[in-house]
């Protein structure tokens, strides 16, 4: 195939891909922290397992209304500063300010107070949240018109967000801490507010440094007015009307949903395999082996899949990167079933090249433990003695693959997408829509995944208060870890064999439209 250099006027600034990049940093963190969050409305704040639930769910069918809208009003808005930056500003300080409120729960309120001031509180955060989010996504999409530019911003961008997937781990563990906090209801309220002044700091700074494209150059712009409230709501219906029409874009959704729902539907098995499998239901023995497979695997894939995977797309083209990078997956999925076998670990830890390592991170840790101790930070240290599951790593880079290319992929492609919108049915750009209506699907699609998950948990016998589960339960929960990401992952590459929009059809689409309205 052909390939292009990126013209100097096209690429962006690495100032600004790291503006970019704090924000992208902002939405993984807050909905990570809210989810490691969630476990203590349980364990710190006494809310019944069925509350937690609605709690956990019913905010999110809130975005079905608010994703959509907040599209529609960022694509149609017209300031000295844009379409989107106004509400990023906006958005970040209203998103951290609620988050903080959010938590800020008192452990001797009667359930039914803290339940109602929770959901509210959820939904007002999903507003504040919405603000921000979408319109980002949507600067995202125009900051450059190029189709190699567009792959390197968005793997930028998810590399400094997979930070925050790092961190996010590591929240229950120091919330649970007793040196730390005297009590969880303390520690979820303190951490809340370091949490929310991060997102405060890092979420307006792509207000202040990202450019898009110049608002008084986006033509038919809907007036967004309370008077005009009727009509608008008919444009928005008819907006998104053509955005399901886009077939591309319905390849991308429909790629996106599989991988990633499937993805989140046994993202906690791994959890419960570690702790039931391998350590016989003893967290204590389990200790943060739970935390680092996260942390290493977000590791992982913000340093090494992603600058690959961004490779292959402009040597292959962003289709096949997709096929290359979900059949890897595909692999470290299938390989989880020795990477996670107990025995198997236990014979590699008796060679003398896994005792040299066992040795060797005693060691370090041994070194750094008083410095560590002196920070409260007792919970990092690692056991050695017991032998390390090295092993339950070897998956990892395989596996990092499909996430990591997921959305540096599909959100270049979404870019790609906006400009045929233009080509077949004019402006205003809706660079906004295509961005909410993808995001609403994916958390639509992870509200799926997260029941799905526990109604397998349940099909295969997992007791949740039990101390230990039998071995066929867990001999079937190995088995639903590996079948259900690797089949949804199968067909969402059957999804994308016959996504059509190439590098040449994407220039070709970028040459027509120059020649029609010039150069944003």
């Amino acid at each position: 195939m052909a390939h292009y250099k990126t013209n100097a006027k096209d690429r962006v600034p690495v100032g600004q891909k790291t503006a970019f990049g704090a924000g992208h940093f902002v939405l993984n963190l807050l909905p990570g922290a809210l989810s490691f969050f969630m476990f203590f409305l349980l364990t710190a704040f006494g809310m019944e397992p069925l509350y937690a639930g609605i709690l956990g769910a019913l905010p999110r069918f809130f975005d079905a209304f608010t994703d959509p809208i907040m599209g529609f009003i960022s694509d149609n808005t017209n300031s000295r500063w844009g379409r989107r930056r106004p509400y990023i500003f906006i958005g970040a300080i209203a998103s951290g300010i609620l988050f903080m409120v959010l938590w800020q729960l008192d452990e001797t309120n009667s359930q039914t107070y803290n339940f109602w001031y929770f959901l509210i509180l959820s939904i007002l955060f999903i507003i504040g949240n919405t603000i921000y989010a979408t319109p980002l996504v949507g600067l995202g999409y125009e900051m450059t018109s190029d189709y190699n530019e567009r792959t390197r911003l968005m793997a930028y961008a998810n590399t400094i967000g997979q930070i925050a997937w790092m961190i996010v781990p590591w929240f229950w563990v120091i919330i649970a801490d007793p040196n730390l906090f005297d009590n969880q209801a303390e520690g979820v309220r303190e951490m809340s507010v370091y949490v929310a002044l991060v997102c405060v700091v890092l979420g307006v700074l792509p207000a202040f440094f990202c450019k898009g494209i110049d608002s008084s150059a986006i033509e038919n712009r809907k007036e967004i007015t309370l008077k005009t409230l009727g009509k608008n709501l008919i444009q928005l219906f008819k907006s998104i009307m053509e955005v399901a029409k886009n077939k591309p874009f319905v390849k991308l959704c429909g790629a996106t949903f599989l991988v990633f729902n499937g993805f989140q539907m046994v993202a906690a098995f791994s959890v419960y395999i570690i702790v039931f499998y391998m350590y016989n239901g003893s967290y204590e023995n389990a200790g943060t082996w739970p935390a680092w497979f996260s942390t290493i695997t977000a590791l992982i894939t913000a340093f090494f899949v992603i600058p690959i995977i961004s490779k292959i797309a402009s040597l292959v083209g962003k289709r096949k990167a997709f096929i290359i990078a979900t059949l890897i997956s595909i692999v470290g999925y299938i390989m989880k079933w020795w990477g996670f076998d107990v025995g198997l670990n236990q014979e590699f830890n008796e060679t003398a090249f896994a005792q040299s390592l066992n040795k060797g991170l005693g060691g370090f840790f041994e070194m750094i433990n008083p410095f560590l101790e002196s920070l409260g930070m007792t919970w990092f240290s690692i056991d050695t003695s017991q032998g390390v599951p090295w092993l339950i790593f070897v998956p990892v880079p395989l596996i990092a693959f499909g996430m990591g290319s997921l959305f540096t992929l599909m959100m270049s492609m979404t870019a790609d997408v906006c400009d045929l919108d233009e080509l077949k049915n004019g402006m205003p750009r809706k660079e906004g829509t295509f961005g909410a209506i993808y995001w609403w699907m994916v958390k639509i699609g992870q509200s799926i995944a997260l029941f799905l998950g526990g109604l397998v948990l349940q099909l295969v016998g997992f007791i949740s208060d039990a101390p230990v589960q039998t071995a066929e339960t867990m001999h079937s929960l190995r088995i639903a870890d590996i079948i259900i990401p690797s089949i949804t992952a199968a067909f969402a590459i059957w999804v994308m064999w016959s996504y059509s929009l190439s590098e040449e059809r994407a220039r070709e689409i970028k040459a027509k439209l120059i020649e029609r309205r010039g150069e944003l």
